[in-house]
């Protein structure tokens, strides 16, 4: 008890907050620069030329382009919202969701759909006299390409789920 009155602390706050008038990145360039960050975007840039060429075709010839569209095309459009999300660090005002989690399912989840997309992709390619041949067959490769891009981030995530250093549902609770 006799230390009591050294302890307290008398300095009172200003009474107006103190503001910042520099201006703050909204944007994390951190992840733009990080190994999940560019593998992100060359995921989007990949992932475009595969629906991108098969778009320029008379695709709807063959029915089996229509998965292949529709798994391209739907993995694109989630692959840009999740940049936005990661870039604008939208995460952090949903703290109970445990990301790395959710990451690493989305990664694996994408990367076993295109390894069927580029299945029937490479399968369903014509003949060379076909007018469309290296159209088609130049999507089958940008379709592993990106199947290889997604396998890698799915790693990538995985890594960041185990490397926390508890499990999912400790990872829900806001510090």
């Amino acid at each position: 008890m006799a230390d009591f009155p050294g302890k307290v602390n008398t300095q009172t706050s200003p009474s107006e907050p103190q503001r910042s008038y520099g201006t703050t990145a909204m944007a994390d360039m951190d992840f733009i620069r990080s190994i999940p960050g560019i593998l992100l975007i060359v995921e989007i840039f990949v992932g475009l030329l595969v629906w991108s060429l098969i778009a320029s075709t008379s695709y709807t010839l063959l029915p089996v382009y229509g998965w292949v569209m529709f798994v391209s095309v739907t993995l694109w459009l989630l692959s840009i919202a999740l940049f936005v999300v990661l870039l604008l660090r939208f995460y952090q005002s949903l703290p109970s969701v445990p990301w790395p989690l959710v990451l690493m399912v989305f990664y694996v989840v994408a990367a076993v759909l295109y390894v069927t997309a580029f299945l029937a992709d490479a399968v369903s390619v014509p003949p060379q006299w076909y007018p469309w041949h290296g159209h088609l067959g130049a999507s089958a490769f940008f379709a592993i390409v990106v199947t290889l891009l997604y396998g890698a981030s799915s790693y990538f995530a995985y890594l960041d789920w185990m490397g926390e250093g508890q499990n999912a549902a400790a990872s829900t609770v806001p510090v």
